[in-house]
C-alpha cells in the first residue's frame, strides 16, 4: 500500500488492495450497528498486491469494519481481515523492482502458483465530513472506498482512501515452509504505521 500514483488504489483495497471478488452478503452479517457506529462483517474473496501493485495471490478472508463516532463528529474506522491466501504464480510480493517501499529482511523474486498460507491484518483511519448510515450496503468485495460509499453520506472523506496521512495498516502473511511447498521465504509483512511510509518485511517466495 506505496508510491504517490498508487497510494489511493492500494489503500482502497488493502491493502495491499484494489480488488475483485465477492462478498457473502452486501449488507454484512452478524451486524451490530447504530448511528454512533458498530461492527459489520463480510466474507470476501479478493486479490492481493505487492511491489508495483502486482497481483501475487488471491485471498479468502473474513472482513470486519468497526465504526466509532468521536466527540468532534468524526468517526474512527478500523478494518480487520483474517483468512487464507493462495499464490497465483509469477513475481513474489517483495520482488524487484519495488520503488517507493522500504524493504527489510531478505526477499526473493518468484513464487510458484498454488502456495497456500494464512493472513491477518488491519487498516485504520478517520472519516470526516459526513454521517454513518447503519443500514447501508457495500459493493463486493467491500474495500475501503466501497465501505465509505455504502455506509457514509455523500462528501465523507476517509484518510485510508486519500493516502497515508492519518492511516495505519499492517498485514501479515505466513506459509508453511514445508518440502511440498518448496518455499525459500515464507513470511511477509506489509505495513504502514507512521502515516508516511510503507514497509515490506520478508517475502513469500520459492526462489
Amino acid at each position: 500500500m506505496k508510491r504517490i500514483a498508487l497510494i489511493v488504489s492500494l489503500l482502497v483495497a488493502a491493502l495491499s488492495f484494489a480488488a475483485v471478488g465477492a462478498a457473502g452478503d452486501g449488507n454484512g452479517k452478524n451486524n451490530k450497528t447504530s448511528a454512533k457506529g458498530g461492527r459489520i462483517s463480510f466474507d470476501v474473496v479478493t486479490q492481493d498486491h505487492g511491489c508495483e501493485f502486482r497481483v501475487w495471490a488471491n485471498d479468502r478472508v473474513h472482513r470486519t469494519f468497526t465504526v466509532k463516532k468521536n466527540g468532534n463528529g468524526s468517526y474512527t474506522v478500523r478494518r480487520t481481515d483474517k483468512g487464507v491466501f493462495t499464490t497465483v504464480g509469477g513475481q513474489s510480493p517483495s520482488a524487484d523492482p519495488c520503488p517507493g517501499v522500504i524493504r527489510k529482511g531478505k526477499h526473493g523474486q518468484l513464487v510458484t502458483p498454488g502456495i497456500t498460507g494464512k493472513m491477518h491484518g488491519y487498516i485504520a483511519g478517520t472519516v470526516t465530513g459526513g454521517t454513518f448510515n447503519p443500514n447501508g450496503t457495500c459493493a463486493a468485495p467491500c474495500g475501503n472506498a466501497a465501505f465509505l460509499a455504502g455506509f457514509f453520506t455523500a462528501g465523507s472523506q476517509f484518510t485510508c482512501v486519500n493516502g497515508y496521512a492519518g492511516c495505519r495498516f499492517s498485514f501479515e502473511y505466513t506459509a508453511q515452509k514445508s518440502k511440498k511447498q518448496g518455499l525459500r521465504y515464507h513470511h511477509w509483512v506489509d505495513r504502514g504505521t507512521n502515516g508516511v511510509t510503507e514497509e515490506f518485511i520478508g517475502d513469500i517466495a520459492t526462489s
